[in-house]
């Protein structure tokens, strides 16, 4: 069969292709990453390349029709086809060719937030298992001892008496004495596979053995055994495996001590940027496989790097506990994630049962232990119950809420006493989709900004300090924040053409306002907002805010009765919440009552890794979570008319 050579810069990658395979397939096959927000649907215009040269080092604009068929074409200006632009999705090699990815269709390394919860609560819990590992007992209410550092996996050294004609009960049964008499267990069992290896082991390591257990005592497994002492070698992953980007921690679970945590995007963005477009995808032909190896494969690539750099062994890794939304969760462990879209939006299971690493391919030792956290619903995950852990609503007396902002907001209510929860739909526009000049959070995207007021002139700051090529969530949060402030736009998101500046200009998409203008950006053209982009932005922040409206209400509460907000995320994270209020994406309440509590998402899954306390209440969390359906409700639609205004309808909310 034919093939065409299609080599990419700046990445310098160069590979060999069946006639028909388009450009972003390629890019995927060669390891290089190209923004497809929509999935290589042809709709979101994020995949721009430019066509550099066939091989005969003819441009484009000379000999178009000899070196790539174009299917699609409308979300691109006739300035930039003459230039020798075109959606990687949309288009097929009929040559050898090379590819330039500009700045702002490259998937460069984004701002991750690593960072864990620090709040009394996680303190509290961090305190008893630093101390449990110490060879310390913590205290129940009753003053009785309880276990709190009870790792997922743990090690037990066994120095075995050898069989005798007195004693020659089977070799299995020896390795279960022996345990028993150390860790006090009881009708443990284990695999074939293990009782096949365990005499030679034994003798080859002079019964001197280290029995690799599970940490529930009710059910006690053997795992593995390993020749020698490896007790004090056990380590642990704590994983967040985020729609965009995923986080692994690695932990000495000896120790209740962080070694390192590493993090880079999903490699599922490939296949689109939000759960929807990924379960789209997930039926196409081999759709599900790929988006399962795209996971496992980013998380083998952070685990690989952690290894390396603290001179760990696979096998001494012997569980992970992973969180993360349900969609994210079930195609991890390629479980079919359709029917979460489809009314009345059912996971396939919410309470996953432990599996072994070997089980999904994850790089770890193969009989570890691999344990995912419990959903609450299709659009409330395990990264929620992880962030209600962290923070300890559950636990408290006052009414609190946790806000996660992204393309799925989810908002959870509650006390010690009851907890509901609900998710809205913002889609994508805060995470850069639906944007003419959006990004993620990656080097170049605008993460700050401030307009004057005079002369309108934009003071802006990027990510890692470099020319501008976008807008990141926050940014856009700013910039339409300051295009209100001003006065360029007015409270429905209109732009006032009158205004005395060049910024204002007519674009495909209406009226725009110019950022920054092209000689001053990292790109190739101006980073305008349009209107457009406006109306996005008013649809994603009316969504969040009439979400945490209609929940409050929903159980007799107004808003400012909430005595304790918390945010989520990654975005939550860098937002400015004087200017949230100000455009209505936040409830106008007392701003000592919010706090952003970091990646509580990881920090969850690191406590049930080291607590088997810790997994119970999260098992319990998400039991006790009434989750509320919005999409059923003619309230939802009612008041979400009112927030499509900035900040809303009815001034009296936002005095």
């Amino acid at each position: 069969m034919t093939t065409n050579k299609i080599i990419f810069y700046p990445d310098n990658k160069v590979i060999n292709v069946q006639q028909g395979t388009d450009i972003l397939e390629a890019a995927i096959a060669a390891g290089v990453h190209i923004n497809s927000p929509c999935g290589g649907k042809g709709v979101c215009g994020k995949c721009r390349i430019k066509i550099k040269h066939g091989h005969e080092g003819t441009t484009l604009s000379e000999t178009s029709s000899l070196l790539v068929e174009t299917k699609i074409t409308g979300l691109l200006t006739q300035n930039e086809l003459d230039q020798g632009f075109v959606l990687a999705c949309g288009t097929i090699p009929l040559a050898d060719i090379e590819v330039e990815i500009p700045p702002s269709s490259r998937l460069t390394k984004e701002q991750i937030l690593t960072q864990e919860t620090k709040i009394e609560h996680l303190e509290r819990i961090v305190t008893k298992v630093e101390t449990e590992a110490d060879g310390k007992d913590g205290k129940d209410e009753k003053g009785e001892k309880v276990s709190i550092h009870t790792p997922l996996v743990r090690k037990i050294f066994l120095n075995i008496s050898p069989p005798t004609m007195d004693d020659h009960i089977s070799d299995l049964e020896r390795v279960y004495r022996e345990i028993n008499k150390i860790a006090d267990l009881v009708d443990i069992s284990t695999s074939l596979s293990n009782i096949r290896l365990i005499p030679k082991v034994l003798r080859d390591s002079n019964w001197q053995v280290t029995a690799i257990m599970n940490r529930d005592n009710d059910h006690p497994t053997m795992l593995s055994l390993e020749a020698g002492d490896t007790s004090l070698r056990n380590f642990g992953l704590a994983i967040d495996v985020g729609t965009t980007t995923v986080v692994v921690q690695l932990v000495d679970m000896n120790t209740a001590r962080v070694i390192d945590t590493e993090a880079s995007y999903n490699r599922q963005a490939h296949y689109g940027a939000d759960v929807i477009t990924r379960i789209i995808f997930s039926h196409k032909k081999q759709g599900l496989d790929r988006l399962h190896q795209g996971i496992i494969d980013t998380i083998n690539d952070l685990i690989m790097v952690l290894m390396e750099e603290h001179q760990i062994q696979q096998n001494e890794i012997t569980a992970a506990i992973c969180a993360g939304n349900t969609t994210m969760l079930h195609l991890l462990l390629k479980i079919d994630p359709v029917h979460i879209r489809i009314e009345p939006y059912i996971p396939a299971v919410n309470f996953m049962p432990s599996i072994t690493a070997a089980e999904i391919g994850i790089k770890i030792n193969p009989h570890g232990l691999i344990t995912c956290l419990p959903h609450v619903a299709s659009y409330v995950g395990a990264d929620i119950t992880s962030g209600v852990l962290a923070i300890g609503i559950h636990e408290a007396d006052e009414i609190s809420m946790l806000i996660d902002i992204g393309t799925n907001g989810e908002i959870v209510i509650g006390n010690k006493d009851w907890l509901v929860c609900c998710a809205s739909s913002a889609g994508p526009a805060f995470e850069g989709g639906g944007i003419k000049a959006g990004i993620r959070a990656m080097e170049g995207a605008i993460q700050r900004i401030e307009i004057n007021p005079l002369d309108y002139m934009a003071k802006y700051d990027t990510i890692g300090h470099v020319k501008p090529i976008g807008i990141c969530g926050s940014g856009l949060i700013d910039t339409l924040t300051e295009l209100l402030r001003v006065k360029v736009i007015d409270q429905s998101g209109n732009i006032n053409g009158s205004l005395p500046t060049k910024r204002i200009l007519e674009t495909e998409d209406g009226l725009g306002f110019v950022l920054v203008w092209k000689e001053d950006s990292g790109g190739e053209e101006d980073i305008v907002i349009t209107r457009s982009d406006i109306s996005n932005l008013i649809f994603s922040k009316g969504a969040i805010y009439t979400a945490c409206v209609v929940l409050a209400k929903k159980i007799g509460f107004e808003v400012n009765d909430i005595e304790r907000v918390y945010i989520a995320g990654g975005f939550g994270n860098y937002l400015n919440i004087n200017k949230s209020i100000m455009i209505g994406l936040l409830p106008d309440i007392d701003r000592n009552r919010y706090r952003f509590i970091g990646n509580s998402s990881l920090t969850g899954a690191n406590l049930c890794l080291l607590s088997d306390k810790a997994m119970k209440t999260a098992e319990e969390i998400a039991k006790k979570m009434t989750y509320i359906e919005l999409s059923a409700d003619n309230s939802y639609m009612n008041e979400y008319t009112g927030a499509l205004f900035l900040p809303h309808t009815d001034m009296s909310r936002f005095p």
